[in-house]
């Protein structure tokens, strides 16, 4: 007699990005198995690759649960894409592969499904390294990841812990390469009508990084991809200018957060403080190349 969960169609397609980061996808991989096998048929998983130099096939075979597919246009916007046309669940779950879910991850997904058309989960940061933080650890301590406030005053979730439906996103239309794809989504999914909210229950972890090399890797990618989504033409090059100015101020402006951060020891407090300042001139003048050269 044939089993009839073998039959079952998922519920959830959980999408997982990834580009030559293995040791951080198996983490990830790792956690959400055991919420993957309790989940059963009711959740499919897809790693979309955005062809990676590094050998897949020690995870394939560890993660025999999660299927693997290549992606070779490269960004994230593209592999989430090609993850949700590889899957069929009328409800998607959009997971980075340098996050670590937390052990209800999964169940509070599937419990989810079906309520609001976007939502976004909480991102908590850890530590890679031992401690004294270093200035960007202290840096993102304080300021990554404030996805209650992106969602609720800002308008977007960050797409490494949002859910949706297969209906809102093909609705939606794709993601797109190049701008900042989550708050691209997330403006055209609320401009069709769909509502946005913040659940605190759905948590994943992410790590801080460890120096100011990677952390200005990030930024100077947001930062371009902002550009793009702000507009290039001359009146969005003169506004992004008038932006650039304001990041510069903001910087003594958010002293006090990193002063005042609880979980910062007074070392990396100052740390924490020379990276902000540093950070937020860097993104201006960064920002004002933009608005000047228009790319």
């Amino acid at each position: 007699m044939p089993d009839p969960l073998s039959e079952a169609l998922p519920e959830l397609a959980v999408v997982i990005p990834h580009y030559n980061d293995l040791a951080r996808l198996e983490k990830c991989l790792g956690a959400l198995a055991p919420q993957a096998a309790a989940a059963g048929a009711r959740v499919e998983t897809v790693v979309a690759d955005n062809d990676s130099p590094a050998d897949l096939e020690p995870l394939r075979a560890a993660h025999p649960w999660a299927r693997f597919v290549t992606e070779p246009q490269k960004g994230a916007a593209a592999a989430r894409n090609r993850g949700v046309a590889e899957t069929t669940a009328p409800f998607l779950a959009f997971l980075d592969s340098d996050c670590v879910p937390g052990p209800d991850w999964l169940a509070t997904a599937l419990r989810l499904s079906g309520g609001a058309a976007v939502t976004g989960g909480r991102i908590d940061t850890f530590d890679e390294t031992p401690p004294p933080r270093s200035g960007a650890e202290a840096f993102e301590t304080v300021f990554a990841f404030w996805q209650r406030s992106y969602v609720e005053q800002k308008g977007f979730s960050v797409t490494a812990n949002l859910l949706t439906s297969r209906a809102v996103f093909e609705e939606t239309g794709p993601m797109v390469v190049g701008l900042s794809e989550d708050m691209d989504w997330c403006f055209r999914a609320r401009a069709k009508g769909h509502a946005l909210v913040y659940r605190d229950e759905l948590a994943v972890s992410h790590p801080t990084r460890q120096d100011w090399p990677a952390l200005a890797k990030k930024w100077r990618r947001t930062t371009l991809e902002g550009f793009h989504l702000n507009g290039t033409s001359a009146s969005g090059r003169a506004k992004w200018a008038l932006r650039a100015v304001a990041v510069a101020a903001s910087g003594p402006l958010h002293l006090p957060k990193v002063l005042g951060a609880e979980r910062l020891s007074g070392q990396e407090k100052l740390r924490g403080a020379g990276t902000l300042l540093r950070l937020r001139a860097a993104r201006a003048g960064w920002m004002l190349g933009q608005a000047l050269r228009g790319a």
